[in-house]
């Protein structure tokens, strides 16, 4: 949670290819005071069945740049077996894995604002917003 002096961070993960949460996915939290300040790597967490991280870290003060990192290619090898059956406009090799191995979302914050950064992901894209 954030306060005065702090920004506080949430994220979940939509695979919009089959429709559902992105359970297990391991999510890195970095923060940096400042554009030129070396990243500190703050913790992490996994997707739950609702494909959310509850437990992020929390944000140090004097924070102004957060990074999520989001291994997501493990998330697509495991269920490669799950996925949707092929459809019209998709490639005919969907074993390939995911062409993107990772997601790194970087984002600048206030002090007592909290930040949702949902993904929406399939294995051939991605899209973020600041969410609510």
């Amino acid at each position: 949670m954030s306060t005065s002096t702090t920004a506080s961070v949430s994220t979940h993960i939509l695979d919009t290819s089959v429709g559902r949460p992105a359970e297990g996915v391991a999510v890195q939290l970095s923060a940096r005071s400042g554009r030129t300040a070396d990243w500190q790597a703050l913790g992490g967490s996994a997707t739950d069945a609702d494909g959310r991280c509850k437990d992020l870290p929390a944000l140090p003060e004097g924070t102004t740049h957060v990074r999520l990192d989001f291994a997501v290619e493990p998330y697509f090898d495991k269920s490669a077996n799950q996925q949707a059956d092929a459809q019209q406009d998709a490639p005919e090799n969907r074993d390939s894995g995911a062409f993107f191995p990772e997601v790194a979302i970087t984002f600048a914050v206030e002090p007592g604002e909290h930040y949702h950064v949902p993904l929406l992901l399939n294995p051939f894209g991605y899209s973020v917003y600041r969410g609510s």
